[in-house]
């Protein structure tokens, strides 16, 4: 009976992005995405959902890697929660993975037009890309952080 529910690894997930870098976050998303948007008007290919998404994408991957790059940091729960992401990263990456999708998808219906489910299959391939993305970083953070 050592397994834990779904249910409790998406738990542990929010607990350790409890103690992200949210501010950091947001400044890094925004600023890729507005320099992303704005090289491409410079050029004459300014795609605003493009940039909108990558900002997205650098949000989410920010506060995930964030959260777990201090394992010993805060209080106790929070620390075994990041501890858990660390041991475990493909599980923990879901819920970053989830939040970006979440978040993408009325950028993509909105700007994109391509319609419920055209928004629906973009906003997923995005949190896929996030989803291998933070849980390679965080697999690589594993070998640095948790042998110290």
């Amino acid at each position: 009976m050592n397994e834990i529910t779904r249910r409790d690894e998406v738990s542990l997930s929010g607990a350790a992005l409890r103690g992200a870098p949210w501010k950091a976050a947001a400044i890094g998303g925004g600023a890729v995405s507005a320099a992303s948007f704005g090289s491409g008007l410079i050029t004459g290919g300014g795609d605003l959902t493009w940039a909108l998404g990558l900002g997205i994408a650098l949000f989410t991957l920010i506060a995930a890697i964030g959260a777990v790059a201090k394992p010993n940091e805060g209080d106790r729960v929070t620390r075994q929660a990041r501890q858990w992401g660390l041991r475990h990263p493909w599980r923990f990456a879901l819920l970053p993975a989830g939040i970006a999708a979440v978040l993408d998808y009325p950028v993509q219906l909105v700007f994109d037009g391509d319609g419920v489910f055209g928004a629906a299959f973009d906003a997923g391939w995005h949190g896929l890309l996030v989803y291998v993305i933070a849980a390679i970083l965080t697999m690589t953070l594993k070998g640095r952080v948790l042998t110290r």
